[in-house]
């Protein structure tokens, strides 16, 4: 079965690299970074790209500091409060992967108002003098059901695994996912929130199955299809279809079952990478760079092609990841300004 052809454009991204040096004299200016959670795989390899970067970045005399700031609980409250804090320290600009599109969009106006830039990713802010880097997660969201109708044509259930409630992207796929299925025969019969964590996964998944139907396929959010294979496996229900999210442990274990029995799926997710691309706008926005407000980055793809040449390079316990450097963000720049 073949993906939409929208899933194909992708390309593959494996290993970490240094980002090019910037020629222009940023050197006296610092960076923060304001990240809202660190709770799974994602996380941990977004802040590892970041951490990278930053370093080469300071260590090259291209700003003066880089640095990272984890809220420990995703609440919009300590974020916010995070921010003002960052204010205060005299950060030239504010990198936020935010808790809430909304929620921190005061804190946000008070650093814009400072006169310090801000630059959303991941979890983007809707106040309109911040900057915002993301992929297209609707997209996400109705390319897995359209992935599936293609499979099922006849229809059958689905289990919906959400992200962490309250937060942009999980809305977003979310929104992605109901507005595609409406047009299928396909039902989502349950839905539960695995954080886009593994062990949260497999235990709302093992708490659901016993009350639902049977299931032809998953949609999920990245960091939940490894736990919901396993707690499927642990059941006496045949393994349906489940979309993974570009972990090691999904690609592994995905990898296994098509050894074993030709198991058909895909994978996608944004890949952490993008925290070194949203240092870069930054960089370039503090150089006087003309920048669009709002910045595309593609959906990261592994289809089965491609599927042992993301694995090999995807260490275990991370994410399948693209490199982006300088001359990625000035590329990302030109094409939101159409040039």
């Amino acid at each position: 079965m073949k993906l939409p052809s929208s899933l194909l454009a992708t390309a593959v991204g494996i290993a970490l690299t240094l980002p090019q040096l910037a020629t222009a004299d940023t050197s006296g200016m610092s960076i923060a970074l304001s990240n809202n959670y660190a709770g799974n795989s994602w996380r941990q390899a977004m802040l590892e790209v970041w951490e990278t970067n930053a370093k080469e970045a300071v260590d090259s005399g291209v700003v003066k500091a880089a640095d990272t700031f984890t809220t420990s609980e995703n609440q919009a409250t300590e974020q916010a409060a995070q921010i003002q804090n960052l204010i205060l320290q005299g950060y030239d600009a504010i990198v936020v992967n935010a808790a809430s599109p909304t929620a921190i969009n005061g804190a946000v106006k008070e650093a814009c108002d400072a006169g310090i830039k801000v630059i959303s990713f991941d979890g983007i802010v809707t106040e309109p003098c911040a900057w915002r880097i993301a992929v297209d997660f609707k997209k996400m969201g109705s390319d897995q059901v359209k992935y599936l109708t293609e499979r099922y044509p006849d229809g059958g259930n689905l289990l919906e695994i959400r992200g962490l409630a309250g937060v942009f992207v999980d809305d977003e796929i979310h929104a992605g996912i109901e507005e595609e299925i409406k047009n299928t025969n396909l039902t989502i019969v349950g839905s539960v929130h695995g954080d886009w964590a593994q062990d949260v996964a497999q235990k709302a998944v093992a708490g659901i199955l016993p009350s639902m139907p049977e299931i032809i396929g998953v949609v999920t959010q990245g960091g939940d299809g490894y736990g919901a294979a396993q707690a499927i496996a642990a059941s006496d229900r045949s393994m349906p279809t489940i979309i993974m999210g570009n972990r090691q442990d999904e690609l592994q274990w995905w990898s296994e079952q098509k050894a074993d029995n030709g198991y058909e799926t895909y994978s996608a997710s944004i890949a952490p990478g993008v925290s070194a691309l949203a240092f870069w706008v930054a960089q370039q926005i503090l150089d006087g760079q003309e920048v669009p407000k709002d910045l595309v980055v593609p959906i990261h793809t592994v289809v089965a092609d491609t599927l042992a040449e993301s694995l090999a390079g995807t260490p275990k316990g991370s994410v399948a990841n693209v490199s982006y450097t300088l001359d990625d963000a000035k590329q990302t720049i030109s094409d939101a300004k159409g040039s």
